[in-house]
């Protein structure tokens, strides 16, 4: 007569009962649980049984708090990112302690390639652990700790001293950042399912670009001079307390226990894990992909060059804060919706906005152009921004629906180190400017993304 409480279906995972996930904290029938539950499917817009496709069963009841507090722990570390950009911020700084101009060239490779190079040395590590949540908090902790000692260095060293001790500080940064980037997709991985992924991507990427517009239209009222390197220290700072929230809130996830095969070594291992670029042929042509479109990150400089070139003033670093955030802001969310149709498709697209761009800024220099209309560079990067969102959110999307469980990891690990090395090759290309000059090596990045963009094309969909 009365229905057995083993019965009762779960409302996100169909076929699954609610009381089948013993131990889950989200059987708690609270109010509180029954908003997050309502409020995720409004966000997701579906509620069907594709929901829990491609991650453990047993972490199905947890996915709207997961969902939740990986938005919120993301949202944190993006903000804490462009607060430290190596494109805008780093730069004004070291130029503002009078370093030598020659490190500045080190920031964009090393911010990057120092967290991409060591993955697959860490990855080996990773998948010693059958939960991974507690190396993206390590990794967390060790940024907010690097962001600190830089924001005392600021302080306290000028000239070539400063340049050596913050610039060795951002390698200790990028190293950290290579656990919480291999730990990070793999426990999204596991707590996300398919077609909910890249919303996550985008409604994070949204809400961060929300708060950098409205830190760049602080700035903009205290800008009349220069930033004083105080300032930038303060803002160091409070880069490193974002680190710290977002590595509380991420270590609340709920992540179940995942395999741990491959984990018995280092080096050898990861070595042993480069044979995935000889014997598995999606993998190794979404890599060779994502290698070409790196020239949609390392263009940003330039424009920043381009802007400094044609108007001075301390007010750029503000303006291009406001490109970013704005970028961010309104076309985050569209590409994620974009990318749980066809992440392969947003790739494509992003290249190819990218690569025009570049070459209608390099003939709006020759011809002059942009020298009387000095706008336009600030305009361009605000558009460069949002087409390398949708790289960015498409390529993360990508290699997340490409495989599951262990190999997920694998990919990710050996896919970063080698666009690690990419990278500084990349940094080398800079050498040519002299010669070239900014504009000129816009062209060139273009001509890489209109290879990247016909390679994508290669790619097989995954959603």
């Amino acid at each position: 007569m009365f229905s057995s409480p083993s019965a009762e279906v779960h409302p996100h995972c169909p076929g699954m009962t609610a009381t089948s996930s013993v131990g889950s904290t989200s059987q708690d029938p609270s109010k509180k649980t029954q908003v997050v539950d309502r409020l995720y499917r409004s966000l997701v817009e579906e509620e069907d049984a594709r929901v829990c496709k491609d991650i453990p069963e047993e972490a199905c009841t947890d996915v709207p708090r997961n969902f939740f507090k990986l938005g919120i722990a993301q949202t944190l570390t993006k903000l804490a990112d462009e607060l430290t950009s190596a494109k805008t911020v780093l730069p004004w700084l070291l130029t503002s302690l009078g370093a030598p101009p020659f490190w500045i060239g080190f920031l964009v490779p090393i911010r990057e390639s120092g967290s991409l190079l060591p993955q697959m040395v860490i990855g080996a590590a990773v998948r010693r652990r059958p939960r991974r949540k507690e190396v993206w908090v390590l990794g967390g902790m060790l940024q907010s700790a690097a962001l600190l000692l830089m924001a005392v260095g600021a302080l306290v060293f000028r000239g070539w001293q400063a340049g050596i001790v913050l610039v060795g500080l951002l390698v200790l940064l990028s190293l950290a950042r290579g656990l919480c980037s291999v730990a990070s997709k793999d426990v999204i991985g596991k707590t996300v399912p398919k077609t909910r992924r890249g919303r996550l991507a985008g409604y994070t990427t949204l809400v961060a670009g929300l708060l950098t517009l409205g830190l760049g239209a602080a700035l903009t009222t205290v800008m009349a001079g220069d930033l004083s390197p105080p300032l930038l220290s303060l803002i160091l700072a409070l880069s490193a307390l974002l680190w710290m929230a977002a590595s509380a809130v991420f270590g609340r996830v709920q992540e179940v226990p995942g395999a741990t095969e491959g984990g018995d070594s280092g080096l050898k291992e990861a070595l042993r894990r480069l044979s995935l670029l000889r014997t598995d042929a999606p993998f190794r042509r979404f890599v060779a992909v994502r290698s070409l479109l790196v020239s949609t990150a390392l263009a940003g400089p330039y424009y920043v060059m381009l802007a400094r070139q044609y108007s001075g003033g301390a007010e750029l670093l503000a303006l291009f804060l406001l490109a970013s955030g704005l970028a961010a802001a309104l076309s985050s969310v569209f590409w994620g919706r974009y990318a749980d149709r066809s992440s392969r498709s947003v790739l494509i697209t992003g290249a190819a906005m990218a690569s025009a761009l570049g070459v209608l800024v390099f003939l709006a220099d020759l011809s002059g152009t942009l020298g009387n209309h000095p706008w336009i560079a600030p305009l361009a990067f605000f558009l460069l921004a949002i087409a390398h969102s949708g790289v960015r959110i498409g390529r993360k999307t990508y290699v997340l629906d490409l495989a599951s469980g262990a190999r997920r990891t694998d990919y990710v690990a050996v896919g970063n180190s080698v666009i690690g090395v990419v990278l500084l090759a990349g940094g080398l290309l800079g050498l040519l400017t002299p010669v070239l000059g900014s504009a000129g090596m816009l062209l060139v990045l273009s001509f890489l993304g209109v290879l990247g963009a016909l390679g994508g094309r290669g790619l097989p969909e995954v959603q």
